[in-house]
């Protein structure tokens, strides 16, 4: 029976992915810099992947995320939505 090998994403066009005895490498198409060695070919592919622009910090929890990004986290037990302007809505009785 043949090996279905998935389709790659057209991010990894500019990368390629070499495999040595002492791991795996990726090596970038334009400047022909390599990196590695990584243990596993998804540990390659995920530092291929990652991006030093971005502001993901390792270990962020998701509330950590939110309260930075001023995401509120009380959820409005009506619509079950985030609340409004971060504060609880108060309402009259």
């Amino acid at each position: 029976m043949p090996k279905h090998i998935p389709a790659t994403a057209s991010s990894f066009d500019r990368a390629r992915v070499i495999e040595r005895p002492d791991g795996f490498y990726w090596q970038d198409k334009d400047s022909g810099e390599e990196y590695g060695p990584f243990p596993t070919l998804l540990e390659a592919a995920e530092d291929m992947e990652y991006n030093d622009e971005s502001d993901f910090e390792p270990g962020e929890t998701l509330a950590q995320a939110e309260d930075e990004l001023g995401i509120s986290d009380w959820i409005d037990p009506d619509t079950g939505v985030p609340a409004e302007a971060g504060r609880p809505h108060l309402e009259d009785h």
